[in-house]
């Protein structure tokens, strides 16, 4: 995950962050999630779709704390994620991408029923400053295929920018 290399940010760069990911939001530029545990007072992963590839298209990325992963987390986001790209926002194509290396992240993917699409060689940045950059695997789903995909069995509630149901 390239952006954490810039943890940890002192309290400050955290609400600077915070704070354009929300004028992201609302603007609809990107879209970034915080996963919370059920009593809303740990972080324990993010989401978001984010708009990494061609028009009419989002891109899932998702990261889960270490000591959170093997709950199912990641596939839940990630059917939800899906559902709404396609069902809310209107989107023809949702992709994610992942380091071949992370087998966990595979899972996630196929759980949710994307399609392996292809290699994307040297998409990624390295892993260590001054390292090779790396391979990726694109894993796709258009419109069509979320019926018959495992995601479209996962319930959620999506609301407007002013709590009201969507």
């Amino acid at each position: 995950m390239p952006w954490a290399q810039y943890e940890p940010q002192t309290l400050r760069e955290k609400r600077e962050l915070v704070r354009s990911f929300r004028a992201q939001f609302e603007s609809g530029e990107n879209f970034v999630y915080v996963l919370l545990d059920r009593g809303e007072t740990r972080v324990v992963g993010g989401s978001g779709l984010h708009p990494r590839g061609p028009e009419g298209s989002l891109e899932i990325g998702y990261w889960i704390r270490a000591d959170e992963t093997g709950r199912g987390l990641a596939t839940e986001l990630t059917a939800v994620l899906t559902r709404v790209g396609f069902e809310v926002c209107g989107l023809q194509r949702v992709d994610i991408k992942v380091d071949p290396e992370n087998e966990r992240s595979l899972r996630v993917a196929r759980k949710a029923g994307f399609t392996h699409e292809v290699p994307l060689r040297r998409e990624l940045p390295p892993k260590v400053e001054g390292g090779e950059r790396r391979d990726a695997i694109l894993f796709t789903m258009v419109a069509e295929e979320l019926a018959s995909a495992p995601a479209r069995n996962t319930p959620y509630r999506a609301y407007d920018q002013t709590g009201q149901p969507l």
